[in-house]
């Protein structure tokens, strides 16, 4: 029986977790990371008319790459990925710790993740903070989503400038950004207090968010490490938001 994709995808998140190296794809990831300075690039499969179209990205990153026939992609990707004749084998980005990633910001926003691991919910989620002007997003080097090309597919270019970091242990860098002067919301479908009330009077101070996991959402010691519970004002009583989605929601009602 065929493994669904999410569960081939899951399989290969956590043995990438610790990965030397990462296979990233689709003509969107692949320009962008060869565009990046930052990004170290060792193996560049394409076919004639991925080339054609990422012409002046491979000029300018100075990789000769390796030609492939569409029907013989020879990158050592899951067949089933939606590749456009590109795939790029790069080392993961090195971002460093928090305080050089969090507090650069005139008025910071970071965001954190509980045990998120579906990667096409971690690259939305990098999207949006990209977007809306989040200074990090954190996730841990266990149970969460490590950097891979289903990542960077779904994060549409955002990886390769919005810094991603997997510390340790989240509870530890929760108390770390308090230090720094962050105020710390953890997302809580069950909290009495809604964002906006929340942020009333806050909004000029550093502010890093919580989301957990889809399902069994925080972390008890995560809920207990908080400053402050809180929930997305709902205009109905049923139903509930996608994590990434809720990401993009809290970081915009959270806004200076």
């Amino acid at each position: 029986m065929k493994k669904p994709k999410w569960v081939v995808e899951k399989e290969q998140a956590r043995k990438s977790g610790g990965a030397d190296t990462v296979w990233l794809f689709g003509l969107h990831a692949v320009r962008d990371a060869l565009a990046n300075p930052k990004r170290k690039k060792l193996r560049l499969i394409v076919t004639r008319n991925a080339q054609n179209r990422l012409e002046d990205a491979i000029a300018e990153a100075g990789i000769t790459p390796e030609m492939c026939e569409p029907r013989g992609f020879s990158a050592p990707i899951d067949p089933g990925s939606v590749h456009q004749g590109a795939a790029l084998e790069v080392a993961p980005l090195q971002w460093g710790g928090l305080a050089e990633n969090c507090i650069g910001a005139k008025v910071p926003r970071v965001m954190l993740l509980d045990r998120v691991t579906d990667p096409h919910n971690v690259g939305a989620i990098l999207r949006s903070a990209e977007v809306l002007g989040a200074s990090a997003v954190i996730g841990t080097r266990h149970h969460s989503a490590p950097e891979t090309g289903a990542l960077a597919k779904s994060a549409s270019g955002a990886l390769e400038r919005q810094p991603y970091l997997r510390v340790r242990n989240l509870a530890e860098a929760i108390v770390e950004l308090q230090r720094m002067g962050f105020y710390v919301l953890g997302l809580d479908g069950e909290a009495e207090v809604t964002i906006e009330t929340a942020m009333h009077g806050r909004r000029s101070d550093p502010v890093a968010l919580v989301l957990g996991a889809e399902g069994p959402g925080l972390r008890q010691k995560t809920r207990d490490t908080v400053d402050q519970l809180v929930r997305i004002d709902a205009g109905g009583e049923f139903g509930s938001l996608n994590v990434s989605n809720a990401a993009a929601i809290a970081l915009y009602a959270s806004k200076p």
